[in-house]
């Protein structure tokens, strides 16, 4: 933990820096700075603290936060994020008794006083956000920890084993329940030090997801001739655009989202080279050829609404895949590559079930592509939607109650 601290000590003064530049460039947000050292003013009564990474994890949670707000009139629910774009986005569902900021910096510091500030009566935490400081500080202050959807990887399983598996133990320490979103993940926690006892039924909060109805941002071809690339990776854009272009009697527009939207112009150069003359979303240019990549943060849902067939990024190359619930959510056709260990079982079902395609390669996927017409989709979106559908809020909240009760 010294080493943690340290390598923190020499971090905030280029994470500071980078906020003040973000600023002066005109791309910062108001009070970045104080929220990730806690320096804000927090609440006058004990609060829920929710926290996940962004706006994927914090999404599949706006039910569960519903559910909390609901059953108990006047309580505040604080959530937490790394990026000011999941922060606008709580802000913007207007929901009473809901708070947003950006998660403190994890430092022995900005920890403290963020728990001095809001006062949490219990911390849930999404997937995979568990900090060393911060669980630390919450297990210091007596604060029940709830991990929710926990997922832990071979490979992240392999680098804290390797590198140091007793400040694992003591995190999972901190833990007081832990819901696990798979077999795979439970058993390496269980493995890894959380204590039996500890452990609730597998949750996967991305299962209950709902799409809300969104306009076109633009007009654009019917649904299903357009096809999105969900959260692309370095390395895979060419292949899909390749695909793309080998089943262009079947697609007329193409959209790829990619995971990092500072990618953009790389792939924008890729379509280029192909002569397919694509539109950046972050020019705020309109979608008037074959292919647009929208490279901006927290529009995902107009890409899912709009595309009648989704392929999930990050299956191409080993990065695990991302998660197929949004776009199932809004009846977008699925396309998956091999590289699935994020969601193992989740894919397992969908193949089993004829509810999603699985490629190889972009050859598999240009073939796939190639013979998806609407009647084709239509088959896949049925699958999905017969497929049982949902996580029990019951659990989580019956080991609130008995963990951190109201009053």
């Amino acid at each position: 933990m010294t080493i943690y601290r340290i390598l923190w000590t020499l971090l905030v003064p280029g994470l500071l820096a980078a906020v003040l530049w973000r600023r002066l460039r005109g791309r910062g947000v108001a009070h970045e700075a104080a929220e990730r050292l806690a320096l804000c003013d927090g609440a006058s009564q004990p609060v829920i603290w929710l926290h996940g990474a962004s706006n994927g994890e914090i999404t599949s949670a706006r039910w569960l936060i519903e559910d909390l707000l609901r059953r108990e009139p006047g309580l505040t629910v604080l959530v937490t994020c790394n990026n000011p774009t999941a922060r606008s986005m709580v802000q913007g569902w207007g929901v009473p008794g809901l708070r947003a900021a950006l998660a403190p910096w994890d430092t022995p510091g900005a920890v403290r006083r963020f728990l001095g500030r809001w006062r949490p009566r219990a911390c849930l935490i999404l997937e995979n956000e568990l900090w060393p400081e911060r669980l630390a500080g919450l297990a210091a202050a007596g604060v029940p920890v709830l991990a929710i959807g926990a997922r832990l990887s071979e490979r992240s399983a392999r680098m804290w084993g390797r590198v140091a598996p007793g400040m694992l133990r003591r995190m999972l320490g901190a833990v007081s329940w832990l819901s696990a979103q798979d077999a795979g993940s439970e058993g390496r926690f269980i493995a890894a030090g959380l204590p039996v006892e500890r452990l609730g039924p597998r949750l996967l909060l991305k299962a209950r997801t709902t799409a809300a109805p969104v306009a076109r941002p633009f007009p654009a071809p019917p649904r299903a001739r357009c096809v999105l690339a969900a959260s692309t990776h370095e390395g895979e854009d060419a292949a899909i655009l390749d695909a793309f272009a080998a089943a262009r009697g079947q697609f007329d527009l193409l959209v790829i989202a990619p995971r990092h939207p500072q990618r953009g112009p790389a792939i924008a150069a890729l379509a280029e080279a192909r002569g397919l003359h694509p539109r950046l979303r972050s020019r705020h240019e309109t979608a008037e050829t074959a292919v647009y990549i929208a490279d901006t943060l927290g529009e995902m849902g107009l890409w899912y609404g709009m595309c009648g067939v989704t392929f999930i990024g990050g299956t191409l190359v080993p990065k695990g895949g991302h998660t197929p619930f949004e776009p199932m959510a809004a009846g977008s056709a699925l396309i998956h590559g091999p590289s699935v260990h994020n969601f193992t079982e989740t894919f397992a079902t969908l193949d089993a079930a004829g509810a999603a395609r699985a490629v190889a390669d972009g050859a598999g996927l240009a073939r796939v592509l190639a013979g998806l017409d609407a009647a084709a989709q239509a088959r896949l979106v049925a699958a999905a939607a017969a497929l049982p559908q949902g996580a029990d809020a019951g659990p989580i909240l019956d080991a609130l109650d008995r963990l951190a009760p109201a009053g």
